[in-house]
């Protein structure tokens, strides 16, 4: 699965607004050669894309040293997307310029105990007070980072709605490759279990958020007759067993369903009109089938058919061209996607139209869209040049 390219020593992409840096996670002083290729121009924040094989810890405890005083935040990873397209075993680096981009971090300690109400009130605030400080620049974004074991992604995401107003909202799920050990967000000079990182921007560049999934629902229906939500586990399907019922379903041995399976065939509900992906993390030594999203009794999945994965990415990618080229993408993609592009050989192939169209980021346990948490698709935004640069 190993698609990392490496370098000795941290390498940037090109001169762009948003500036780009990567390095091989085990070199040494990665974080400082990071520092370097970034260069010196004052930032509003840096972002870290942290492979797995990285001690967390470390990485963020350097970073607070090396980029101060600028704030850094960050993730662990299922994979990271960088110059190369789909990468492993390094350390992302994106950081936007105080030139073009004001910042304002959240951090939710513990996804726990969380006050909904106290981080929306902080949402507003920061939002105002950017609003005072650059008046004249009218685009907004946010940025989610949580951790993806915590299970916490739909509370969350749903919670907070109420304080975006008009501002779009997109992220990523925290990951640690396919192990599903731990995974950390990163803020300051903490790595952080069960936590997650609200990141408002605000910028004159303009931007497009989006999402996306190349997942068509077929007709085959099934529906979850007993589940435990708390812990997206189902336990049966159609008053049979999950997986096995599953496996019947898709004509195959319940012994043989692994994740190139589940990426193969993931299954969908529908909600206001639109299908979402409820994929399925694992199967259970009992038999249950472990999910990365909300799941609940009675709910109706539906199995999807996949389209061309590379020729999905072209059509989406050329919409995000249709008026202006990005500067940058910064995309959160599922690790389902990422498999389905293994298996399927089609690796090299988004690879190449990753790098070629500037995408960075990570690979994710799970994607959120303004108040949805998903599974299956990428997410993320559109940098564009500002007309007066």
């Amino acid at each position: 699965m190993n698609q990392a390219f490496g370098w000795a020593s941290a390498q940037s992409v090109r001169p762009g607004i948003v500036k780009t840096a990567f390095a091989e996670c085990s070199a040494d002083n990665a974080v400082r050669e990071l520092s370097k290729s970034l260069g010196d121009d004052p930032m509003a924040l840096v972002i870290l894309f942290v492979s797995p094989n990285a001690d967390p810890k470390a990485v963020i405890a350097e970073a607070e040293q090396e980029f101060a005083p600028t704030m850094v935040v960050g993730c662990t990873t299922a994979g990271e997307l960088a110059e190369g397209g789909y990468n492993e075993d390094q350390i992302v680096a994106l950081a936007l310029p105080r030139s073009h981009f004001e910042t304002r971090t959240i951090l939710v300690p513990d996804l726990d105990v969380f006050s909904a109400q106290d981080i929306i009130a902080e949402m507003i605030h920061n939002r105002t007070a950017m609003t005072r400080s650059f008046p004249a620049w009218e685009n907004e974004f946010t940025f989610l980072m949580i951790d993806g074991l915590s299970t916490k992604e739909d509370e969350l995401t749903s919670e907070l709605a109420m304080g975006l107003g008009p501002v779009p909202l997109f992220g990523g799920s925290a990951g640690d490759g396919t192990e599903f050990g731990h995974t950390y967000v990163l803020h300051g000079s903490q790595a952080l279990e069960n936590a997650a990182i609200l990141v408002q921007v605000r910028t004159s560049c303009p931007i497009k958020v989006f999402k996306t999934d190349h997942l068509v629902p077929a007709a085959h229906r099934m529906v979850v007759t007993k589940a435990d939500p708390v812990n997206r586990i189902v336990q049966e399907i159609n008053a049979e067993p999950a997986a096995r019922e599953y496996a019947r379903i898709l004509g195959k041995d319940p012994e043989q369903l692994t994740p190139f399976t589940f990426a193969a065939h993931p299954v969908v509900v529908q909600i206001g009109g639109q299908h979402h992906v409820r994929a399925i993390q694992q199967v259970a030594g009992n038999g249950d089938l472990v999910f990365f999203s909300a799941i609940d009794e009675g709910l109706v999945l539906t199995l999807a058919e996949p389209r061309d994965m590379a020729v999905h990415l072209r059509e989406e990618i050329a919409a995000l061209n249709e008026k202006q080229k990005p500067d940058t993408i910064l995309a959160c993609d599922c690790i389902l996607r990422r498999l389905e592009a293994q298996e399927k050989q089609k690796t090299h192939e988004i690879s190449r139209i990753l790098s070629d169209n500037h995408v960075v980021g990570f690979s994710t346990y799970g994607e959120q869209f303004n108040s949805i948490h998903v599974n299956q698709t990428m997410t993320g935004v559109a940098i564009y040049p500002p007309k007066d640069d």
